[in-house]
This record gives C-alpha cells, sequence and structure tokens, in this order.
C-alpha cells in the first residue's frame, strides 16, 4: 500500500496496468523525477500489454526477445544474448529451450569458438517473428499513443544512447 495525497493506493501492477487506479496522482509526487520508475513503468505497460496481444501467437515479451535476436544477421552465442537482453543465462537457456523445442530456433556450433551454440531462427521462427513483431509494434503504438512521431523517435533515439 501506498499514500499519495492522503490517499491509500495498492501500488500492485495488476491494478495499474489493468486501469483500475488512476495513475495521475503520481504526476504531483518526486517519484516522477525518478527516471529508473518512469522507465521501470514504460516498460510494464508496455510488456504487458505486448504480452497481452503476442498470446495469440503462443509467445511472450522475452521469448519474442530471443526470437529477434535469433533472426537477426548478430546470430548471437547464448552468453551474448543473455548480455544483449539483460537476463541471466539460466533464464536464456530456458527461453531458447522453449522455442527450439517449437521448431523455431536452432543452435549451432559458433565457428569462432566449437565450446559455444549461436541461436539462429529457423525458417519457422522466422516467419513467426515477422508475425510477432507486427504485433510488438502494434503494442507500442498503443503505449505511446500519447506521443507524436518526433518525440517517439526521441524517445528511442535517448533510450538507446542510455542503453547501448
Amino acid at each position: 500500500m501506498s499514500i499519495i495525497d492522503g490517499k491509500m493506493f495498492h501500488m500492485n501492477a495488476e491494478l495499474l496496468t489493468a486501469n483500475e487506479l488512476d495513475p495521475s496522482p503520481l504526476r504531483d509526487t518526486e517519484l516522477v523525477q525518478e527516471i529508473q520508475f518512469l522507465t521501470a513503468r514504460l516498460a510494464a505497460k508496455g510488456n504487458n500489454h505486448a504480452n497481452k496481444l503476442l498470446e495469440e501467437l503462443d509467445l511472450n515479451v522475452r521469448q519474442f526477445s530471443v526470437l529477434a535476436l535469433a533472426a537477426s544477421e548478430l546470430k548471437p552465442t547464448q552468453r551474448e544474448m543473455s548480455a544483449f537482453v539483460a537476463l541471466d543465462p539460466s533464464q536464456i537457456v530456458a527461453l531458447v529451450d522453449t522455442l527450439e523445442d517449437r521448431g523455431l530456433v536452432k543452435r549451432e556450433t559458433d565457428r569462432r569458438d566449437r565450446r559455444s551454440k549461436n541461436i539462429v531462427a529457423t525458417e519457422d521462427g522466422e516467419k513467426l517473428y515477422r508475425r510477432a513483431r507486427t504485433i510488438t509494434i502494434t503494442a507500442e503504438d498503443h503505449v505511446l499513443s500519447k506521443l507524436t512521431e518526433t518525440e517517439r523517435d526521441q524517445l528511442r533515439e535517448l533510450l538507446t544512447k542510455a542503453t547501448l
């Protein structure tokens, strides 16, 4: 529970994302000066919405991220993928295993280091990635609907500068 302007609120992600709680009282708090809070809130809103839309493909945002990297020209190793998406290597193994069981990705021996495995999308994985990418763009449009195209480009540029 949190108290904002003398009112008690459940600060629960389910409540916030289900729009059962009006977040506008947050605008009058010091919390909106915290970039970590704002980016975490944006990520939660975006991921929750994207996860709902990706359900039709039996995917979630984490699986989509792994599939997107596997479909990219990077052909990352599991270790690189872990670093790229900021997840523990054991989480990456589980995500890759799930996608591999569905025939969407495969592990190939890395030419640079035979002990490492590159994660590569299969033909079915490439097709599903393209469908999922359309869905994630729709989710992004929904979550960022209050921003102009120029503001979205600025946000993307700033986030890229801060994170990469």
